[in-house]
Order: structure tokens, then sequence, then C-alpha cells
């Protein structure tokens, strides 16, 4: 892409515009040596939590780990099932799987890409342990109807909010609604850090004492003392100083995306054969990304490449159509809505620090596609 093209997101002018609060941040945690479990990454723990309305938070290597942590924080093992979703990072279904337990795929919303809650009765088992709806590309799943559901069955939620930072049903924050939830912290999200990192937050004061354990080795009362094989999975003092600084701007960096997509839905309406993404209403999306449905997203995305706009396909296979999921027996047609999306989506740049010029310019090429 050339120098002056558009990328889907520029770190390099986020840092620009925080690098004297980051450098400092840095320094300190260099200058304590304090690099894993530090004082930053208590009080990191502490302000994401508040920020999330809930008591708790354990921070671990990634988004990945979140996952696999809590799922087997919250007993699942081998012969369980996790049902989710199929549209979505391979890591969902990847942490289902390295937790021994298998995942059963429940197809989405048109509208919404998110889990369908009228759908997911028919998934559920004596075999179901938990239940993972994925808050798609920043928009909040439909938790209400989700937790009807599963409060009926006696089945825990566990969200996947690994592009939600922020995202609000209500006045709520995405997050807050079941047993608990994972964030990712994986640089190009809404709250990234300057590698990878992940969260886990809950309300439930055991749980996150299980799920600390377990992301350290198993270790009780002291660093020596295991009580149950666990695995390394810790946040470091220098990702948590970074996502320190940054978490004071989360919200206005939301607001600034949130306004763009409002830009970009109106600048783009009534285009023939694009199909642009909208709120629910009573939601309030991250807008990680702003996904535009066409019938070929590959021309779309090559006529952008050439005008020097990058674009990205999320997700281009449904989890399971996965050749590493193929012992599940999934096969074209299980999920139609959701094979339909994979087939159908380019994502735009949309970022905080993306210029009015640099939109026009996303918006004129798409304009012109013929």
């Amino acid at each position: 892409m050339a120098n002056d093209g558009v990328p889907m997101v520029d770190l390099k002018a986020q840092y620009a515009s925080l690098q004297e609060e980051i450098d400092a941040a840095v320094l300190r945690v260099v200058r304590s040596a304090l690099f894993i479990g530090g004082p930053d990454c208590r009080a990191f723990e502490e302000e994401f939590a508040a920020y999330c309305g809930v008591a708790h938070a354990v921070g671990v290597a990634n988004g990945t780990d979140a996952l696999s942590v809590a799922l087997r924080a919250l007993g699942v093992g081998p012969g369980d099932d996790v049902v989710t979703v199929a549209n979505t990072f391979f890591a969902t279904g990847e942490a289902v799987m390295l937790n021994g337990a298998r995942p059963v795929f429940v197809d989405v919303e048109e509208e919404t890409f998110n889990l369908d809650p009228a759908r997911l009765e028919k998934a559920i088992t004596p075999r179901t342990k938990v239940i993972v709806p994925v808050h798609l590309y920043g928009h909040p799943a439909d938790m209400d109807k989700v937790l009807e559901v599963a409060r009926r069955h006696g089945i825990p939620v566990l969200e996947d909010a690994a592009q939600a930072h922020g995202a609000r049903i209500g006045a709520r924050r995405a997050g807050s609604f079941g047993i608990a939830a994972c964030f990712s912290f994986y640089p190009g999200k809404n709250l990234g850090a300057y590698g990878d990192a992940g969260i886990v937050v809950t309300g439930d004061q055991e749980l996150a004492t299980r799920i600390r354990q377990i992301a350290n080795h198993g270790a009780g009362k002291t660093k020596y003392d295991n009580v149950v094989v666990g695995t390394n999975s810790r946040l470091d003092s220098l990702q948590a100083a970074v996502l320190r600084v940054k978490l004071k701007r989360l919200d206005a960096w939301n607001e600034a995306r949130r306004k763009q997509a409002a830009a970009y839905s109106e600048a783009l309406a009534a285009l023939p054969g694009v199909v642009l993404p909208r709120e629910r209403p009573g939601m309030t999306s991250a807008w990680h990304l702003y996904s535009i449905r066409v019938r070929d997203p590959r021309a779309l995305a090559e006529h952008l490449e050439r005008r020097g706009i990058a674009t990205s396909l999320h997700y281009t296979r449904p989890l399971h159509l996965q050749p590493a999921l193929a012992g599940l027996g999934g096969k074209p047609g299980d999920l139609p809505v959701s094979e339909r999306l994979c087939n159908e989506v380019v994502q735009i740049p949309l970022y905080p620090e993306l210029r009015p010029e640099q939109m026009e310019r996303v918006v004129e090429a798409v304009r012109t596609l013929g």
C-alpha cells in the first residue's frame, strides 16, 4: 500500500497522541523492575473491573487464554458441550476444544451477526455446560433473551467480549451480564495493548479466585503450593501500564468511532447491493469494525486496495467448516445465515484517528465500484 494510503488502523498515530504518557508509564515499570504481577497489573484489573461494572478482573496473557481459563474455571471438560457461534475468530471454538469439550454451533441473526436466541433452545442438551455468545464486531448480543433461555436450563453464560470494549445494552456495559466475560487487548482492538494481553471479568469472587489460580500454575497460598494443574497465563506489567493510559480515553475513542460509523452510513446509504451495519435499538455498539455486506466482498476489497485503502475480510470460513474442526461433522448448509454472512462481509477503515479526508476517500472508492 502506498505511504499515503488509508490503513485499517493507525497505531502510530494513536501513539503520537499519547506518547508522553505512554513513555512515562513504560519507564515507570522498567525502573521498578516489577514486570509480572506488579502494582500496574493490580491497578488495571481494578480499573477495568470498575469500568465494566463488575467486582473482579483477572489479567491474563491474551484473549484466547481468557476464554480457555474461564471455561476451565467453570468446570468445562471432556464430555461437555459449549454452545456458541461459528461466524467468529477461531479462538472461540479453540478454547472449548483445548478444554477437551465440544463446541456446538448455533446460527445467528442477520441484523446483528450475533447468536440467535430463537435457535438457542434447540442446541441445549444434558451435556451443555456453558453458553458463549460473541459480541461480534462490537455489537452486543441479545443478552436478555440469551440469559432467559440459560436460566431456564440452569446454564451459566460466558460472554466473549473480545471486540466489545465499552459496548452497552441500556446503561450496562458488555461484560456485566454473564457469570463472566472475556476480553482481548490485541493491539488493534478498541482498547489495545502493545502486544498480547487479555482479561476475565466477573462478579463472582469464588470464580475470580479459581481463574487467577488456574492462570498462575494452579498456585495456592504460596508460589510453590500448587493445588491444581494450571497454566502460565499472566498479564505483564508493561502491558498493564499501557492499557491504564488508554483506558482513560476509551469512551471518547468509542464515541469517535460511533460518529464515523454514522457518517459512513449516511454517505453510503441506498447504494445498490450494499447492506450497511446498524445498531439495534437500546444497544450501543463499540464499533470495533464497520462491516459492509456485498455480493462479492473480495472484488470490493481489491477495488479499494488498488486505491491505497486497506480492508479486511472477517471471517471467510465459519468454524463448523474449518479443517481443524472437521471431526465435529459440520457440513455446508448447517448454519445458512452464518455461512452467508461469512461470504458477504468486508470491513473498511474505522478508528478514532481516521481523518475526514481519509473517510471521504474511502466513501468515494466504495461508490465507484462498478
